[in-house]
């Protein structure tokens, strides 16, 4: 059976937690429909004493938070080599938000705050020549709608990695970092009131960047194309682990 780490990097607002579900949660209900035989478990990385051995986790799934990978906070320090070692192991990997800058962090690249400033909502991506014939986001349309939600950004990609997806605020809104590693800045995991509540807590920053967050707030809309990238995900681990002989 496959087994799935959700690799929570920090907690959500309060409210949203309470009324939607924390990262994990989000994630978990995103996996609802994966086969009935897929494990999943959840690290909770700020909080863990220690981190687990890789050898029988078949994908990574790393969430979103409100830490910033700049600040290098030593729980997110500690994941850069674990992570090195997943992608050394062929371990599926897909980093979200914070995932993302933390895998292009830890591969080499860098991540920062965006120097255009904050990029929230819903807002449309494009793939790249290499992301239409990507097999995690190759079933995308060329076009596609994406909750966004994130101050900092990777600024420069890892040596060797591949740009999957972009828009005109962010040059690297997806990356594959090797066969089976994947990251990208939107959250597939993100429901339209989720999304919605985000913007409700970021009005003064946006605000003050010159962006409109009531009507912010009125265009988000549903994203399935995006969503639809963690059933994929769990199911090309899936496939990989069915592939790999057992003992």
């Amino acid at each position: 059976m496959p087994r799935l780490l959700i690799v929570k990097t920090g907690d959500s607002f309060a409210d949203v937690a309470r009324d939607h579900g924390d990262f994990e949660t989000l994630f978990r209900r995103a996996l609802a429909a994966a086969p009935a035989d897929t494990q999943v478990a959840v690290l909770d990385a700020p909080r863990a004493a220690a981190l687990p051995a890789l050898d029988d986790i078949d994908g990574l799934l790393i969430t979103g938070s409100h830490a910033m990978v700049s600040h290098a906070e030593p729980w997110s320090e500690a994941l850069k080599p674990w992570l090195v070692e997943a992608r050394a192991r062929d371990i599926a990997m897909l980093g979200v938000c914070y995932g993302h800058q933390l895998m292009a962090a830890a591969f080499g690249g860098s991540s920062d705050f965006h120097p255009a400033g904050r990029e929230s909502g819903t807002r449309e991506v494009t793939l790249t020549e290499a992301g239409r014939r990507d097999p995690l986001l190759g079933g995308l349309p060329a076009r596609f709608h994406a909750h966004l939600s994130h101050a900092q950004t990777v600024l420069t990609a890892p040596p060797g990695a591949c740009v999957l997806a972009a828009n005109a605020h962010d040059a690297n809104q997806a990356l594959r970092h090797g066969p089976r590693q994947w990251s990208v800045q939107f959250h597939p995991e993100f429901t339209p009131a989720v999304m919605r509540a985000y913007l409700a807590h970021q009005r003064e920053a946006l605000q003050d960047q010159g962006e409109a967050p009531e009507r912010l707030i009125a265009d988000v809309t549903a994203t399935p194309d995006a969503t639809g990238l963690l059933l994929r995900f769990a199911s090309l681990a899936a496939r990989a682990r069915e592939a790999t002989p057992q003992a």
